[in-house]
Protein backbone atom coordinates (compact mmCIF):
# COMPACT_ATOMS: atom_id res chain seq x y z
CA UNK A 1 0.00 0.00 0.00
CA UNK A 2 1.08 3.55 -0.57
CA UNK A 3 2.02 5.91 2.20
CA UNK A 4 -0.04 8.76 3.58
CA UNK A 5 1.87 11.30 1.46
CA UNK A 6 0.54 9.71 -1.71
CA UNK A 7 -2.99 9.77 -0.34
CA UNK A 8 -2.69 13.47 0.50
CA UNK A 9 -1.38 14.15 -3.00
CA UNK A 10 -4.20 12.18 -4.59
CA UNK A 11 -6.82 13.96 -2.48
CA UNK A 12 -5.37 17.35 -3.39
CA UNK A 13 -5.25 16.42 -7.05
CA UNK A 14 -8.85 15.16 -7.09
CA UNK A 15 -10.07 18.32 -5.35
CA UNK A 16 -8.03 20.98 -7.12
CA UNK A 17 -7.79 19.61 -10.68
CA UNK A 18 -11.47 20.31 -11.52
CA UNK A 19 -11.21 23.75 -9.92
CA UNK A 20 -8.12 24.65 -11.97
CA UNK A 21 -9.74 23.39 -15.19
CA UNK A 22 -12.90 25.38 -14.45
CA UNK A 23 -10.85 28.52 -13.87
CA UNK A 24 -8.80 28.01 -17.04
CA UNK A 25 -11.56 27.06 -19.46
CA UNK A 26 -14.18 29.27 -17.84
CA UNK A 27 -12.09 32.38 -18.43
CA UNK A 28 -14.09 34.70 -20.75
CA UNK A 29 -10.96 35.81 -22.63
CA UNK A 30 -10.00 32.20 -23.39
CA UNK A 31 -13.57 31.42 -24.41
CA UNK A 32 -13.72 34.35 -26.85
CA UNK A 33 -10.30 33.53 -28.30
CA UNK A 34 -10.74 29.76 -28.79
CA UNK A 35 -14.39 28.73 -28.62
CA UNK A 36 -16.19 31.52 -30.48
CA UNK A 37 -14.10 31.19 -33.71
CA UNK A 38 -14.47 27.41 -33.70
CA UNK A 39 -18.22 27.71 -33.15
CA UNK A 40 -18.53 30.19 -36.03
CA UNK A 41 -16.66 27.79 -38.35
CA UNK A 42 -18.80 24.82 -37.34
CA UNK A 43 -22.14 26.66 -37.24
CA UNK A 44 -22.21 29.65 -39.61
CA UNK A 45 -24.63 32.50 -38.88
CA UNK A 46 -28.24 31.87 -39.84
CA UNK A 47 -28.06 34.53 -42.58
CA UNK A 48 -25.68 32.26 -44.50
CA UNK A 49 -27.60 29.04 -43.95
CA UNK A 50 -31.20 29.98 -44.77
CA UNK A 51 -32.21 27.78 -47.70
CA UNK A 52 -34.61 29.12 -50.32
CA UNK A 53 -38.26 28.22 -49.82
CA UNK A 54 -39.88 29.13 -53.12
CA UNK A 55 -39.53 26.93 -56.24
CA UNK A 56 -37.71 29.64 -58.23
CA UNK A 57 -35.14 30.13 -55.45
CA UNK A 58 -34.60 26.38 -55.15
CA UNK A 59 -33.92 26.09 -58.90
CA UNK A 60 -31.45 28.99 -58.74
CA UNK A 61 -29.65 27.38 -55.80
CA UNK A 62 -29.43 24.01 -57.59
CA UNK A 63 -28.05 25.75 -60.70
CA UNK A 64 -25.45 27.55 -58.56
CA UNK A 65 -24.39 24.32 -56.84
CA UNK A 66 -24.11 22.52 -60.19
CA UNK A 67 -21.95 25.32 -61.60
CA UNK A 68 -19.67 25.17 -58.53
CA UNK A 69 -19.39 21.39 -58.79
CA UNK A 70 -18.58 21.50 -62.52
CA UNK A 71 -15.96 24.20 -61.93
CA UNK A 72 -14.39 22.11 -59.17
CA UNK A 73 -14.40 19.00 -61.39
CA UNK A 74 -12.84 20.97 -64.24
CA UNK A 75 -10.04 22.08 -61.91
CA UNK A 76 -9.43 18.56 -60.64
CA UNK A 77 -9.70 16.82 -64.02
CA UNK A 78 -6.42 15.60 -65.49
CA UNK A 79 -4.99 17.86 -68.18
CA UNK A 80 -3.84 14.96 -70.37
CA UNK A 81 -5.67 13.67 -73.45
CA UNK A 82 -6.58 10.24 -72.05
CA UNK A 83 -9.78 9.67 -70.15
CA UNK A 84 -8.58 6.64 -68.17
CA UNK A 85 -6.03 6.85 -65.38
CA UNK A 86 -2.63 5.37 -66.18
CA UNK A 87 -1.70 2.46 -63.93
Amino acid sequence: MAGPNLEVFRFGFYVFFPIVMMLHYGNPDWFEKHVIPARDRMFPPSEQTNPPTDPHGIKEEIARLRAERLARLARLAPRGGGSSPSQ
